[in-house]
Protein backbone atom coordinates (compact mmCIF):
# COMPACT_ATOMS: atom_id res chain seq x y z
CA UNK A 1 0.00 0.00 0.00
CA UNK A 2 2.46 2.40 0.48
CA UNK A 3 4.80 2.02 -2.33
CA UNK A 4 0.85 2.57 -4.28
CA UNK A 5 0.30 5.55 -2.38
CA UNK A 6 3.69 6.95 -3.14
CA UNK A 7 3.83 6.23 -6.88
CA UNK A 8 0.56 8.02 -6.75
CA UNK A 9 2.11 11.08 -4.99
CA UNK A 10 4.75 11.28 -7.56
CA UNK A 11 2.07 10.67 -10.83
CA UNK A 12 0.33 13.84 -8.95
CA UNK A 13 3.49 15.98 -8.56
CA UNK A 14 4.65 15.40 -12.18
CA UNK A 15 1.18 16.18 -13.55
CA UNK A 16 1.53 19.08 -11.25
CA UNK A 17 4.97 20.28 -12.42
CA UNK A 18 3.59 20.15 -16.28
CA UNK A 19 0.41 22.57 -14.71
CA UNK A 20 3.16 25.32 -13.87
CA UNK A 21 3.98 28.12 -15.82
CA UNK A 22 7.08 27.67 -17.77
CA UNK A 23 9.95 29.83 -15.87
CA UNK A 24 13.74 30.07 -17.30
CA UNK A 25 15.28 30.25 -20.48
CA UNK A 26 15.04 29.54 -23.70
CA UNK A 27 17.57 29.93 -26.63
CA UNK A 28 17.02 30.50 -29.98
CA UNK A 29 18.94 30.15 -33.48
CA UNK A 30 18.02 33.19 -35.56
CA UNK A 31 18.20 33.13 -39.53
CA UNK A 32 16.83 36.12 -41.62
CA UNK A 33 16.24 36.37 -45.11
CA UNK A 34 16.07 39.90 -46.70
CA UNK A 35 13.90 41.40 -49.27
CA UNK A 36 15.63 44.49 -49.13
CA UNK A 37 17.72 45.85 -52.16
CA UNK A 38 21.00 46.25 -51.08
CA UNK A 39 21.19 44.37 -47.89
CA UNK A 40 22.38 40.79 -47.54
CA UNK A 41 20.79 38.27 -45.54
CA UNK A 42 24.45 37.85 -43.63
CA UNK A 43 24.42 41.22 -43.19
CA UNK A 44 20.86 41.73 -41.50
CA UNK A 45 21.82 38.71 -39.46
CA UNK A 46 24.87 40.51 -37.90
CA UNK A 47 22.59 43.32 -37.59
CA UNK A 48 20.13 42.06 -35.65
CA UNK A 49 22.01 38.82 -34.94
CA UNK A 50 21.62 34.73 -34.46
CA UNK A 51 21.52 33.69 -31.33
CA UNK A 52 18.35 35.04 -28.82
CA UNK A 53 18.72 33.80 -25.01
CA UNK A 54 15.41 34.76 -24.34
CA UNK A 55 14.31 34.84 -20.14
CA UNK A 56 10.69 35.04 -18.79
CA UNK A 57 9.44 35.14 -15.43
CA UNK A 58 5.86 35.68 -14.83
CA UNK A 59 4.48 38.78 -17.33
CA UNK A 60 8.28 39.74 -17.76
CA UNK A 61 10.18 38.97 -20.13
CA UNK A 62 14.00 39.57 -21.62
CA UNK A 63 15.23 39.28 -24.72
CA UNK A 64 19.16 39.27 -25.37
CA UNK A 65 21.06 39.23 -28.95
CA UNK A 66 24.39 39.18 -30.34
CA UNK A 67 23.40 41.57 -32.89
CA UNK A 68 25.53 44.60 -33.69
CA UNK A 69 22.27 47.11 -33.78
CA UNK A 70 20.05 45.25 -31.41
CA UNK A 71 21.18 44.71 -27.83
CA UNK A 72 18.33 43.18 -25.85
CA UNK A 73 14.69 43.60 -25.67
CA UNK A 74 12.56 44.05 -22.36
CA UNK A 75 9.21 44.04 -21.52
CA UNK A 76 7.23 44.88 -17.85
CA UNK A 77 4.52 43.82 -17.24
CA UNK A 78 3.77 46.42 -14.23
CA UNK A 79 4.31 49.26 -16.81
CA UNK A 80 3.10 47.59 -20.31
CA UNK A 81 6.34 48.91 -22.39
CA UNK A 82 8.56 46.75 -24.19
CA UNK A 83 11.97 48.76 -23.65
CA UNK A 84 14.29 48.32 -26.38
CA UNK A 85 18.42 48.94 -26.37
CA UNK A 86 20.23 49.60 -29.78
CA UNK A 87 24.05 49.97 -30.20
CA UNK A 88 24.98 53.49 -30.23
CA UNK A 89 21.87 54.58 -27.91
CA UNK A 90 22.32 56.12 -24.66
CA UNK A 91 18.61 56.25 -24.23
CA UNK A 92 16.16 52.87 -24.38
CA UNK A 93 13.56 53.48 -26.87
CA UNK A 94 10.04 52.71 -25.28
CA UNK A 95 7.01 51.06 -27.25
CA UNK A 96 3.60 50.93 -25.70
CA UNK A 97 2.17 47.12 -25.49
CA UNK A 98 -1.04 48.53 -25.60
CA UNK A 99 -0.78 50.03 -29.50
CA UNK A 100 -0.49 48.00 -32.40
CA UNK A 101 0.47 48.89 -35.67
CA UNK A 102 -0.53 45.46 -37.06
CA UNK A 103 -4.13 43.10 -37.07
CA UNK A 104 -4.68 39.97 -37.51
CA UNK A 105 -6.61 39.18 -40.01
CA UNK A 106 -7.22 35.18 -39.69
CA UNK A 107 -5.75 32.63 -37.45
CA UNK A 108 -5.57 28.69 -38.54
CA UNK A 109 -4.13 26.07 -35.66
CA UNK A 110 -2.83 23.13 -36.94
CA UNK A 111 -2.24 20.22 -33.89
CA UNK A 112 0.59 18.14 -33.81
CA UNK A 113 2.67 19.96 -36.81
CA UNK A 114 6.37 19.23 -36.00
CA UNK A 115 8.73 18.29 -33.11
CA UNK A 116 11.29 20.77 -31.49
CA UNK A 117 13.61 19.51 -29.13
CA UNK A 118 11.44 16.50 -28.46
CA UNK A 119 8.55 18.58 -28.09
CA UNK A 120 5.61 17.58 -30.00
CA UNK A 121 4.36 21.26 -31.26
CA UNK A 122 1.34 22.33 -32.49
CA UNK A 123 1.35 25.04 -35.07
CA UNK A 124 -0.67 28.58 -34.87
CA UNK A 125 -0.75 30.76 -38.60
CA UNK A 126 -1.70 34.55 -38.02
CA UNK A 127 -2.26 36.05 -41.23
CA UNK A 128 -1.79 39.58 -40.07
CA UNK A 129 -1.65 43.01 -42.00
CA UNK A 130 2.32 42.66 -42.44
CA UNK A 131 2.89 39.42 -43.54
CA UNK A 132 1.95 35.77 -41.91
CA UNK A 133 3.45 34.78 -38.58
CA UNK A 134 3.90 30.94 -37.54
CA UNK A 135 4.35 30.02 -34.34
CA UNK A 136 5.36 26.03 -32.66
CA UNK A 137 4.69 25.48 -29.50
CA UNK A 138 4.03 23.13 -27.01
CA UNK A 139 1.52 22.91 -23.73
CA UNK A 140 4.26 21.45 -21.95
CA UNK A 141 5.56 25.00 -21.41
CA UNK A 142 2.99 26.95 -20.46
CA UNK A 143 2.36 30.82 -20.17
CA UNK A 144 -0.33 32.41 -17.97
CA UNK A 145 -1.37 34.06 -21.15
CA UNK A 146 -3.96 36.81 -18.50
CA UNK A 147 -0.98 38.54 -17.79
CA UNK A 148 -0.34 39.70 -21.39
CA UNK A 149 -3.67 40.49 -21.85
CA UNK A 150 -2.52 44.16 -22.41
CA UNK A 151 0.51 43.18 -24.49
CA UNK A 152 -1.11 43.73 -27.96
CA UNK A 153 2.32 45.00 -29.56
CA UNK A 154 3.67 42.55 -32.01
CA UNK A 155 0.27 40.53 -32.11
CA UNK A 156 1.84 39.01 -28.88
CA UNK A 157 -1.50 38.40 -27.09
CA UNK A 158 -2.99 37.45 -30.07
CA UNK A 159 -0.50 34.25 -30.26
CA UNK A 160 -0.97 33.56 -26.63
CA UNK A 161 -4.65 33.95 -26.50
CA UNK A 162 -5.07 30.59 -28.40
CA UNK A 163 -1.02 29.07 -27.48
CA UNK A 164 -1.04 30.15 -24.15
CA UNK A 165 2.34 28.70 -24.08
CA UNK A 166 6.11 30.10 -25.53
CA UNK A 167 6.87 29.47 -29.03
CA UNK A 168 9.65 26.85 -29.55
CA UNK A 169 9.66 27.99 -33.77
CA UNK A 170 8.69 31.05 -35.29
CA UNK A 171 8.56 31.68 -38.81
CA UNK A 172 7.44 35.71 -39.37
CA UNK A 173 7.13 36.59 -43.30
CA UNK A 174 7.21 40.45 -43.93
CA UNK A 175 7.53 42.31 -46.90
CA UNK A 176 11.08 43.25 -45.75
CA UNK A 177 12.27 40.37 -44.36
CA UNK A 178 11.65 36.48 -43.15
CA UNK A 179 12.85 35.37 -40.28
CA UNK A 180 12.78 31.51 -38.84
CA UNK A 181 13.86 31.09 -35.49
CA UNK A 182 14.26 27.43 -33.46
CA UNK A 183 14.81 27.06 -29.92
CA UNK A 184 18.04 24.92 -29.69
CA UNK A 185 17.65 24.51 -26.13
CA UNK A 186 15.20 25.40 -22.85
CA UNK A 187 16.02 25.40 -19.63
CA UNK A 188 13.65 25.74 -16.81
CA UNK A 189 14.72 27.43 -13.58
CA UNK A 190 14.29 30.21 -10.86
CA UNK A 191 15.45 33.65 -12.08
CA UNK A 192 16.06 37.00 -10.12
CA UNK A 193 13.39 39.75 -10.11
CA UNK A 194 16.10 42.57 -10.72
CA UNK A 195 16.66 40.77 -14.10
CA UNK A 196 13.97 42.16 -15.60
CA UNK A 197 14.55 45.63 -14.18
CA UNK A 198 15.53 48.68 -15.97
CA UNK A 199 19.43 50.09 -15.32
CA UNK A 200 19.56 52.35 -12.35
CA UNK A 201 20.74 55.07 -14.50
CA UNK A 202 18.77 54.45 -17.81
CA UNK A 203 17.61 57.19 -20.08
CA UNK A 204 14.05 56.76 -21.84
CA UNK A 205 12.03 57.83 -24.48
CA UNK A 206 9.40 56.81 -26.65
CA UNK A 207 10.35 54.98 -29.86
CA UNK A 208 9.47 57.03 -33.12
CA UNK A 209 9.00 53.33 -34.71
Amino acid sequence: MKQVLFTLALAFSCLVAQAQNFEGKIVYRNTYQSKIPGLADGQLTTLMGDVQNWYIKGGDYLSEVNGTQMVWQLYRNSENKLYSKVAGSVRLLWNDGATNPDSVLSTTLRKGATEVLGYNCDELTLVCRSGVQKYYFSPQLPVQQGLFKAHRYGNWYAYLSQAGAVPLKLVIETAQFTLQSVATGVQPMKLSSTRFALPADAQTMKSPY
